[in-house]
């Protein structure tokens, strides 16, 4: 009885002392590598970052493949020009460079980006 009397003491005396310090738990890998997230202004701005990120991205691969087509169009263009003489001037020689200024357009306005 003496035994379980003392037990019962022991454990009223480390209460107090286990609510004032719980167990700290230990963060696990995805804490680490992000922040958490309180609430949805902190959500929102995330996923704009996000989606602003990601249109960058998309842009910049645009570009590249706008500027390919540029320069093969360019190099078309030449081939036409250097075949054509001083007294005719292909038709195919002014569609072409019609398509060279559309897309050098296009190019410019990707470069400038989305405003």
């Amino acid at each position: 009885m003496h035994c379980r009397l003392s037990i019962w003491i022991l454990l009223l005396l480390t209460l107090p002392c286990l609510a004032q310090n719980p167990p700290s738990r230990q963060p696990s890998s995805s804490d680490i590598n992000s922040p958490p997230i309180t609430n949805a202004d902190d959500i929102r701005a995330r996923i704009t970052s996000d989606m602003a990120k990601k249109a960058a991205k998309e842009r910049v691969a645009a570009l590249r493949t706008d500027t390919d087509k540029l320069l093969r169009l360019s190099i078309e263009l030449k081939t036409y020009v250097d075949k054509s003489d001083e007294n005719v001037l292909s038709v195919d020689v002014i569609k072409k460079a019609e398509e060279i200024e559309k897309l050098a357009k296009s190019v410019k306005d990707k470069m400038k980006g989305p405003n």
